[in-house]
């Protein structure tokens, strides 16, 4: 009911930036809780940022500061621009919508999108 479409990885060195893109479409209306996770190669997924629908964010430790999630409602597009790029930011990013249903959410994955920070 909602499909997630990201962009925007690629190689980059260290120091430098980039920003992904995650739109939404479907029942975009229900989505409450969105956010980035990722998957460093042969770790678990975890955590990058979340925003809510309200705007309020949360980051890991690992990114504050160097990373800014931010949210277009009208374009149902939530974005993560990533500064200061470091060789431990490598791994899959993957977008997360929270679907908000009349006693539960459910959460919605995109395909992911490889970043490598590498000289």
């Amino acid at each position: 009911q909602v499909q997630l479409v990201e962009s925007g990885g690629g190689l980059v060195q260290p120091g430098g930036s980039l920003r992904l893109s995650c739109a939404a479409s479907g029942s975009t209306s229900s989505i409450n809780l969105m956010g980035w996770y990722r998957q460093p190669p042969g770790k678990q997924r975890e955590l990058v940022a979340t925003i809510t629908s309200g705007g309020s964010t949360n980051y890991a430790d690992s990114v504050k500061g160097r990373f800014t999630i931010s949210r277009d409602n009208a374009k149902n597009t939530v974005y993560l621009q990533m500064n200061s790029l470091k060789p431990e930011d490598t791994a899959d990013y993957y977008c997360r919508a929270d679907v908000g249903r009349s006693y539960y959410s459910v959460a919605c994955w995109g395909q992911g999108t490889q970043v490598t920070v590498s000289s």
